[in-house]
């Protein structure tokens, strides 16, 4: 992992949430509120050790119990914020993405390209997420000064804000891929936003 010295600003530190039947499954998992499986509660706990090398000045979590109880057994006591919540995915919540090109018709569809419809809920633009992790970068900022941000949340949420913060527009995150009960490290480097480390996890998993 990169160091920083002394007087640089705190690392972002990014926690995806650890396992779910939902994500072992590749389902689109939003605003429902999926609990962590045993091997995801056995992940989460593995990360105390890792995230215990970070001087965290302050400690974020999504509302949704899945990201709060990875929080918990990782060793955080953070703060919920709502921004933090996981895409609303609308029309698409629980269906995986063959099933969703299946009923689309189109073998090319991705959530981030193509984005969702309206469902049992009304569903969120990319720039819509996007803006949510903007709120959440900008609180980040502040506490920077003071140390490491660890923000606890969901895959695609943690993706477009990680995007976001390396000044990218937010379908980059297409090509940031991370694993459930991954740790990620967003810096600088001569002053530009850079990815310090990503998909960080215990070795013997």
């Amino acid at each position: 992992m990169a160091s920083m010295s002394a007087d640089a600003p705190g690392r972002l530190v990014l926690v995806r949430h650890g396992e779910t039947e939902w994500s072992a499954a590749g389902r689109h998992t939003g605003l429902t509120d999926v609990p962590l499986t045993a091997r995801g509660e056995a992940d989460a706990r593995a990360l105390v050790p890792l995230l215990a090398q970070f001087d965290v000045a302050l400690a974020l979590s999504s509302p949704l119990e899945r990201a709060r109880r990875t929080a918990a057994l990782a060793g955080l006591v953070p703060e919920v914020d709502d921004d933090l919540v996981e895409w609303d995915y609308g029309r698409w919540e629980g269906m995986t993405t063959p099933q969703i090109r299946a009923a689309l018709e189109d073998p090319a569809w991705t959530v981030l390209e193509n984005g969702v419809a309206p469902g049992a809920t009304p569903g969120e633009t990319v720039e819509e997420v996007a803006a949510r992790a903007s709120r959440v970068l900008r609180r980040a900022e502040a506490a920077r000064s003071r140390g490491d941000v660890v923000l606890v949340a969901h895959g695609h949420l943690l993706r477009v804000l990680a995007a976001t913060a390396l000044r990218q527009e937010p379908r980059f995150a297409a090509h940031l891929v991370l694993r459930p009960a991954a740790v990620c490290v967003l810096g600088a480097e001569h002053d530009v936003p850079a990815v310090l480390a990503w998909n960080l996890e215990d070795p013997n998993r």
